[in-house]
C-alpha cells in the first residue's frame, strides 16, 4: 500500500473547501488532512499535521496568502505550495511564485486541471498557465524594462495587501491590528500607494481600492 500524500487546504470559503476536498479525496494517491480559513489557523495546522503539500488562496480572512507562503517557505523549506485563487494571475501568479509557491491556478479554470496541477507541484515542478509562462519568460528575456501595464504592479506585496484591505473598508487602526504593525506605518504605506498610483486624496484611494476588488 502506498501512503497517500497529505494536503492542507487554506481558503476562507467553506463551500470551496468542501468541493476541493471531495475532488482530492476521490483520488487514490492523495487526501485532505486538514483545512484552515486564515493565516493563524494555517500556521497551527502546518505545525500539527505536517502536510506533504498546502493549497493556499491569496485572499484570506486575516492576512494575505502571500504572507503565509513566505512564512511557510522559510519555516518548511521543502513544503510544496499551490495557489488556487479568484485573483487575476497576471497580477498575483508571479508574486506567489516569488514568495515560494510552486504553482498558480485560477478558480475559474481549475475544474479540468486541478488534480494535474497538484500532482505536478507534489513532484517539485512548477505549474502555471501557458499565458503566465510566456509572460514570465518575456520578462526574463526582455532587454529593456517596460513599465507595467497595470499600475497596481508597482505596489509591493505589503502595499497590495493594505490596498485590498482599504477596499474592504477597514480603518487604519483595524489594518494595523490585523497586520501587527503601527497605525503610523499603515499611514506610510497609504502614502506610498497613493504616490505610486498617482492618487491625490484618501477618497480617491478608497474609490480605486474598491474598484480593484470588484475587478478581481
Amino acid at each position: 500500500m502506498h501512503t497517500k500524500s497529505k494536503i492542507l487546504i487554506v481558503d476562507d470559503h467553506p463551500i470551496f473547501r468542501k468541493g476541493l476536498t471531495q475532488l482530492i479525496n476521490e483520488e487514490g494517491d492523495m487526501e485532505v488532512c486538514g483545512e484552515a480559513e486564515d493565516v493563524t489557523e494555517a500556521k497551527k495546522a502546518l505545525a500539527e499535521l505536517s502536510p506533504d503539500m498546502a493549497i493556499v488562496d491569496i485572499g484570506l480572512k486575516d492576512q494575505s496568502g502571500l504572507e503565509l507562503i513566505k512564512y511557510s517557505s522559510e519555516k518548511y523549506k521543502n513544503l510544496p505550495m499551490l495557489v488556487i485563487s479568484m485573483h487575476d494571475e497576471t497580477l498575483f501568479a508571479e508574486r506567489a511564485i516569488r514568495a515560494g509557491a510552486r504553482g498558480y491556478i485560477m478558480k475559474q479554470e481549475m475544474t479540468d486541471n486541478v488534480v494535474q496541477a497538484i500532482r505536478q507541484v507534489l513532484k517539485g515542478k512548477v505549474y502555471a498557465s501557458e499565458n503566465m509562462i510566456q509572460t514570465m519568460m518575456g520578462k526574463i528575456t526582455s532587454r529593456t524594462a517596460e513599465p507595467p501595464a497595470n499600475p497596481v504592479d508597482l505596489l509591493s506585496d505589503r502595499e497590495l495587501e493594505i490596498f485590498q484591505l482599504i477596499g474592504k473598508g477597514y480603518s487604519r487602526k483595524e489594518i494595523a491590528e490585523m497586520l501587527f504593525i503601527s497605525v503610523k506605518t499603515v499611514g506610510t504605506y497609504r502614502e506610498n500607494i497613493k504616490r505610486k498610483l498617482n492618487l491625490k486624496s484618501a477618497s480617491e484611494l478608497m474609490k480605486h481600492a474598491l474598484e480593484f476588488l470588484q475587478g478581481n
